[in-house]
């Protein structure tokens, strides 16, 4: 036997109003966030599987994490041409990540 309490909290299974997202906030905020191509500013389609997306940390002086970092995204069809490690290394080279001096 189901209690009421718990019977009345059900969803029913099709619900003709999709629930909303909210945050910590109780903002209501979008599902889905596309994302941007860090080398071209394409966006990045929700169903392309070659696109990868990183984290490089920020480390002080003795390589310990300080709880920074930056994010890149790279599409697939950079990957695909074979571009991706020049792309990154344009890309850490403007933030000051990667230096080319000897």
């Amino acid at each position: 036997v189901v209690s009421s309490e718990v019977e009345s909290t059900r969803s029913t299974p099709f619900s003709s109003q999709p629930e909303a997202m909210q945050n910590d906030e109780g903002r209501i905020v979008d599902l889905y966030l596309p994302r941007k191509c860090s080398a071209t500013n394409r966006l990045i389609p929700a169903k392309e599987h070659g696109a990868v997306q990183f984290n490089v940390a920020q480390v002080d002086e003795n390589g310990v994490y300080n709880g920074e970092f930056y994010t890149f995204a790279i599409a697939g069809f950079i990957r695909n041409r074979g571009e991706s490690d020049a792309c990154l290394n344009r890309l850490f080279s403007e933030k000051s990540l990667l230096t080319f001096s000897k």
